[in-house]
Formats: C-alpha cells, structure tokens, sequence
C-alpha cells in the first residue's frame, strides 16, 4: 500500500484542514438533514451533488458531511481538491488517495487493495478508469460482509483538467454497480457547464441535485446571523467586554451587504478580528460605509470587501511612493500565492520572489482576513477562498490597479524566478544528496535527505518551471534562457526530478516545452527531441538510482545523442565502453558484431592482451580484438553450438562443451594500457555492473545477459542479438 503515491492533504482529517471549520450548529439543519437521509436511505441515486456560486459555504458543508460520516464510521474517503494545490489541483491521484483511505476506513479491504496493487505493480500510472476498477470497484466488489459508506469529493471544478472532471464523473457514477456494498458519493462544485454536461450524458445515472443558490434568502440570512453573532461575540467579549457588540441592527446590516455569502461574512469576521482592540470598531464601520455604496449584486458586496482589506493594508501615514512600493510588493506576493501550482511556506516564498524574509512577513501581516497566515515558518500560506483568486486576476472585479494581478504576466516572473533559483549558487548542481556512490537506490535514500538537500522553493521550482512558461504564452526560442538553462542544467534537473519521485513526468513536461518552440528554435527544438528520447531509453534507471543519469545514462546513449554530446564531460565514474558504440537512437548497433544469433558465451584470453573468444548460437565461436573491435577470426562450424569456452592457460587452446580448438596461430593484438594499479573488482550480475560488491553502472535491458566474463577491470557481456560488449571500469 505504501507503493501508491497520493495526496496527503486530500482528506477531510490530513493536518491541513485541522482547522478548517465546519458548519456551526444550527445552521444548514434542514440541508444536512436531507444529505444525512439520502446517505441512509434507499434513494437509488448514489451520487448526491450539491452546486452553488463562489463563497455560498459548500466546503464547509463538506467538511461537515465528512467529518460526521467518519465519526459514524461510514466515511470510505474524502477527496477536497483545490486549484494551485499540489496533489490535490489535479486528478493525478485521485484514485490512489482514495484507494489508500478505503484500505483504512473499510474493514476488510485492506488484503483486497494490497493484492490489487501486487497484481499490477505499475497501476498507478494507468489510466483513471484502469485505476478505478482495479483499486476501488473490484476491491469493493470482493467484500463479503454489506456495508454503506460514502465518499466525499469536493470542489470538483477547482480540478485542473475539465476532461479529467467528465471521467471522474462519470467513475464516481458506478459506484451504483456494488451489490453487497452500498456505495454514496457526496460531490459538491461550483455549477460549471462541464460538470453539468457530464451529468446531462448519463441518462441512466443521474444525480440527486441540490442548488445551494436555491435556498430561501431568508433561511439563508438566518444562518449567516448566527454565524456573525457567533463570530463578533468573541470579540466583543475580548476587545470590549461586552458579549452583544455590535447589536443586533449592525448585524442585521452585516447580513444584508454579505447577500448569502458566507465567504462574505467570514471575511469580515476575520477583518475585524485582526483590528484588535484599537481598530476592531473603526474596522466594521470601514465596511459598513464602503458597502453601503455597492450595488446589490452577491458578487459586488464580495468585491468591495477584498478591496476593502488591501486599501487597509497600506497605511495612510505613507508617503505616495512609499504607498505605491508597499502596493507593488502586496501585489507580487498575493500574484504569485494566486498562480502557485503548489503552496509554499512564507520564508520558501520569499527566496522564490528573491525579497528578504521581513518584506514577505511585513507585507502579509494586514492581510490575515484574506490568508491563513500559519504560525509555523515551515506551513504553507493559503488563501482562505477561492473566490479571492477569482477576484484578483479580473480586471473589472479587482479595480484598482495597485491590486490587480495580471495572471499571464506573473506565470512569466515565476517562470524566470524558478530559473534564477535553479541556476543559482543554492540550485541545481550534480549529487544533490550527496550520495557519492552511484548505484545507490532512490529506495535507499531517506526522505529527509532529500528534504533537507531540496528545499520547498527549490522543490516546486523543478515541478514547475514548465508550467509556467506554458501559462505564460512565452515562445521558446534558441538561445533563450530556457534553453541554455537546458544545455546546462538538464542532468541535474532529472537527478533532482529522480530524487523527488516526479521522473515519470519529465518526459511529458519535454513535450509540452518541444510545442512552443517555433521555425526559429531549430537548435532548441533538436535539442528537446533528443532529450526526450534520453529520458525514454533510460526511465527505468532514472526513477531507481538517481546518479545512473550520468554513469549508465551517458556510457549507453548513442554517439550521435545530442544529450550525450552536451554532457559527456559530467560522468561521474570513468566507464569506457571499448567496442563500437550505436551511432545514433534507431540504429540499434553497437559493440562488436559478426554473430547472427544469440551469443552464448564469452571468455578472456589469459595473457593479458584482452583477446575475446565468443560463441553464439549461430553455431560458429569468434575471436577479437578488443581494443580495436576488430574480429581477427572465425572457427569452425560445429554441429551443435558451443555453450562454454574457455582459455587454455597458456592460451594455444580453446576449450568447449564440444571439444578443444586448437590457436595455433594466435594473432598479435594490440595491447590496452592501463594506467594505474588495480585496486578494486568486477562483477556482472544481471541489471547491474558491481564494483567491490557496490552496485556501480545499470546495464540496459538490451545489455542485459547470462554470457558474460570479466577480465580485471574489463567486463565482456555476450548478447542475445549477438552482439559482444566490452566495458572499460576505472
């Protein structure tokens, strides 16, 4: 179970949503209620989707579902997605976070994920539909004991992929096909046309829909009354010691301008609390005048708060250009948390945007109603709304200039920030980890190595960087900075991507740069095919044993590789491969040739000239020359081919499984110098060359074979296309 990767802040109880709240009590009572009866009941209808526009509280009603259903024991998994999230702003593991919950919610289930997992080792890199069968549907299908339980999915449209929204849809639907197991599903999201149009295709499955925005205003307004009294009380109690601060006509007016918002209401509160002692008051009578000039839509009352929070966090004892570096720095900072694919920690944050640690805290410190600011220097700053972001990018919501991010522009800033960071004297450099020996495993690494050698900035800059330049419309062109970061940072990019478990989406993120270079990115373009193909040939390596990219990686790429011609002079070990090498990625040649058939053994001469006799099942034996490649000789044909030779000591004759041949004429080679003693051993075992029992070079499968022999410190492996290579360790 531990194999599959998923979302650690996916579910409703992860560390990050510890202090996410739920719905107060005595509030949504009638839309629980009817959520709690469908759950328990024998609606047909297992999926219940609940809709509603930007801030109207369906989160925090998940929230409630879900924690109430783990409390019962009923809860199978929860799944809160959220845009620029990480893991959970996308569906790439979707399944697997909630396959690896059923494991431990569902009784049972545990033995039938784990054996679903043995079955298919690589199924998380299958497709949605694969994973969902496999790891959730027949699992669920094996239990013997009945049983109901629900899974909670919300935010559905903060997912980042709409095709990946219709197939998880369209998944969640066949949970009607359990028979023992009843299975609901809880979804809420925002009342977008994909969604609807996924729901609108499945005749025979629709959904039980609720529309938040549907609920009496006047139900509405009560909860949110109870919410506001609930909130302010405290800070009446605090700040003024007076438990009914405001009043009840001040109230009235707060839930009157947060026109069924929740998020309104909830922005307010935390404006105000944040005013403290001196400035709570003078707080709420800031928001009272400014909206009372709003006209009435929900969306303006929203508006006109957010603007209302970032106008107080510059102070009017600023002079006009103090006033406008202090806007520019506010802006950079929420422009880039808007963007983020991924969260980050504040002082992770600061180096990102290169800005001292005290300007990121300084600038932040006023904006506590629209952030979760953590306590924690190391947990990341979030926005406390989606509905925040949705008002910053847009021009006519967010209209004051000083505020207004342009989204396309800051994806270019972060693009060039993550590489300056990359590049830099804390970025990218080879042995990251400092591992020093190169056959160690990403198995055998601790995750706090990585940690402390790849810090959160340095982290999300290597997931990344392409995204941004993706999002940010740029074109790649030669000689760019995206291209000469390439020319010397590539090895070390996947050596880092290797180290953070990410190498199955290099060759993806390739291919996603090789589509914006143009007619004028020729050199650029040649050099990101190669790359791709670099990182294909040698995926199996680069995901097990990070520093393989430059040992096995480089000794096997084609002479021709662009990417073996870039980085040559970056292998970490001397390994010479002696006999001819494949000349370019097709030509599926390399080392010495002559057999046409399986080789079958090979054996060094004993004379310390390194002449190599081969037999194959082509049923001839051959002997070369191993520092030139050349074959000096072909013996006879055998009836049988031969699956053994070997040497004579004093090297006049061969033996074989089917008789000695005679040398009599060995020829004189040319002899391989070495230049300093020997002072370690070879061994081939399989997939690994090993040197003093360390595992040292990862033999491609094509190099991979049963025939082999090592002379000192040369290695000769006899190949099943009938090939013979001969390596060089030094």
């Amino acid at each position: 179970l531990g194999q599959l990767p998923h979302a650690a802040e996916a579910p409703v109880y992860s560390k990050a949503k510890e202090h996410e709240p739920t719905c107060l009590d005595g509030t949504r009572v009638a839309l629980l209620n009817d959520i709690y009866d469908w759950a328990e009941g024998e609606d047909d209808r297992c999926v219940f989707w609940l809709r509603g526009l930007a801030g109207t509280g369906k989160s925090t009603i998940a929230r409630t579902v879900a924690r109430s259903c783990h409390d019962e024991r009923h809860l199978a998994a929860s799944f809160f997605f959220s845009h620029g999230g990480g893991d959970v702003g996308h569906a790439g593991k979707f399944v697997t976070s909630i396959a690896v919950q059923l494991a431990d919610n569902v009784q049972g289930l545990r033995q039938h994920i784990c054996a679903a997992i043995a079955e298919r080792s690589n199924i998380a890199s299958e497709s949605l539909r694969d994973q969902w069968h496999h790891l959730v549907l027949r699992p669920l299908s094996a239990l013997h004991e009945p049983g109901s339980y629900t899974i909670v999915v919300d935010a559905l449209d903060e997912c980042d992929n709409d095709d990946d929204i219709q197939i998880i849809i369209r998944l969640l639907a066949e949970a009607r096909s359990l028979k023992k197991v009843r299975l609901r599903v809880f979804l809420t999201s925002r009342p977008e046309v994909s969604i609807r149009d996924a729901f609108d295709q499945m005749t025979d499955a629709k959904p039980k829909d609720f529309k938040l925005h549907n609920i009496l205003p006047s139900i509405v307004g009560q909860d949110i009354r109870l919410f506001l009294e609930n909130e302010l009380k405290s800070v009446g109690q605090r700040w003024y010691s007076h438990a009914g601060w405001p009043g009840a006509e001040t109230i009235m007016q707060l839930v009157q301008s947060a026109s069924g918002l929740f998020i309104w209401a909830a922005t307010a509160c935390r404006f105000i609390r944040e005013g403290k002692k001196r400035f709570a008051a003078k707080r709420l009578e800031t928001i009272l005048h400014n909206d009372s000039n709003t006209p009435a839509a929900p969306e303006k009352h929203l508006d006109q708060i957010y603007l209302t929070v970032l106008q107080n966090s510059v102070s009017v004892d600023y002079t006009d250009e103090e006033g406008e570096e202090q806007c520019r720095m506010i802006r950079d900072i929420l422009g880039t948390i808007a963007v983020l694919l991924s969260t980050l920690p504040a002082w992770s944050l600061s180096k990102l945007l290169q800005v001292a640690d005290e300007d990121v805290e300084q600038s932040l410190d006023d904006l506590h109603a629209i952030l979760d600011i953590p306590d924690h220097p190391q947990q990341p700053l979030r926005l406390h709304h989606p509905s925040f972001r949705d008002f910053l990018l847009n021009k006519e919501r967010c209209c004051n200039d000083n505020f207004w991010v342009d989204k396309r522009g800051t994806h270019k800033k972060l693009a060039s920030r993550c590489l300056k960071l990359l590049s830099g004297p804390s970025g990218l450099c080879q042995d990251m980890c400092n591992l020093v020996s190169p056959g160690v495993l990403r198995s055998e690494i601790d995750d706090g190595t990585v940690a402390s050698s790849l810090p959160p900035e340095l982290q999300y800059a290597c997931r990344y960087w392409t995204s941004h330049i993706i999002q940010s419309q740029q074109d790649m062109r030669d000689g760019d900075a995206t291209h000469l970061f390439l020319q010397k940072h590539l090895l070390h990019w996947l050596e880092a991507m290797s180290l953070m478990r990410e190498s199955s989406r290099c060759v993806h993120l390739l291919d996603s740069l090789q589509a914006l270079t143009g007619p004028s990115a020729n050199i650029a373009q040649s050099f990101l095919h190669d790359a791709k193909r670099f990182v294909l040939r040698f995926q199996p390596v680069l995901a097990d044993a990070p520093l393989q990219i430059y040992c096995s990686a480089l000794v096997f790429a084609p002479k021709q590789s662009l990417i073996r011609q870039t980085f040559v002079d970056q292998v970490l070990e001397r390994v010479k491969m002696l006999s001819m090498r494949e000349a370019d990625w097709d030509a599926c040649r390399s080392t010495l040739e002559g057999h046409s058939s399986h080789v079958t053994a090979v054996a060094f001469s004993p004379d310390g000239q390194l002449l190599v006799a081969s037999a194959s099942e082509d049923k001839t034996v051959r002997l070369w020359e191993a520092a030139t490649g050349t074959c000096r000789s072909t013996l006879g044909s055998p009836s049988k081919y031969i699956t053994y030779i070997e040497f004579s000591t004093d090297g006049q004759v061969l033996h074989t499984n089917r008789g000695d041949i005679p040398l009599l004429q060995t020829p004189a080679v040319t002899s391989l110098s070495r230049p300093h003693p020997q002072s370690f051993y070879v061994v081939v075992e399989y997939q690994w060359v090993l040197r003093n029992q360390q595992r040292f070079l990862w033999l491609p499968p094509e190099y991979r074979s049963r025939s082999t022999a090592v002379r000192e410190n040369i290695a000769c492996l006899g190949l099943a296309s009938g090939r013979v290579v001969l390596l060089r360790i030094s």
